[in-house]
């Protein structure tokens, strides 16, 4: 019978404050400003108003630098645990991220366009890929937590 380190089977957060973790707590910033962009791209696509067009440069712009700090945290996580790194969701969460974080760096370069071309249709195109990505990996972020226990300490719920 082999035996499992503790810090296996509950691989320890890098990144946190008094044990709690801060990639989890920043995480829903940038993925509710990521969804509101898409959001207010189909209603400037549905009604022309050019201040639909704005509300999605400022949820981008304000997505981008929290994505900033979450990544941030996040690669501390995952560079500073052996045990993430060994996870399969672990490298799907920070690849997908990654892509979708450059995906949302080239959506604010054409949503800074004028008008109608800032987002009909790739900024729209490009909005609704980074929030299908972001199901993939938040999908993973959660296995990390749920099902691998990343973050949680042994005796506490997920």
């Amino acid at each position: 019978m082999t035996r499992i380190a503790v810090s296996e089977m509950y691989p320890r957060s890098t990144a946190s404050i008094a044990g709690h973790p801060i990639h989890p707590m920043l995480v829903p910033i940038p993925i509710v400003c990521f969804v509101g962009t898409l959001v207010t791209d189909v209603a400037y696509w549905s009604t022309a108003n050019m201040q639909w067009a704005n509300f999605s440069v400022w949820l981008l712009t304000v997505g981008l630098v929290a994505s900033v700090f979450t990544a941030l945290a996040g690669a501390i996580d995952f560079f500073g645990d052996r045990s993430i790194r060994r996870l399969k969701p672990a490298w799907i969460h920070v690849a997908g991220n990654a892509v979708a974080l450059i995906l949302a760096i080239i959506n604010a370069f054409v949503h800074s366009r004028d008008a109608y071309t800032s987002v009909v249709p790739t900024g729209l195109i490009l909005s609704a890929l980074v929030v299908l990505i972001l199901m993939v990996t938040g999908w993973n972020g959660a296995t990390l937590i749920h099902r691998h226990r990343v973050g949680v300490r042994p005796g506490e719920r997920a």
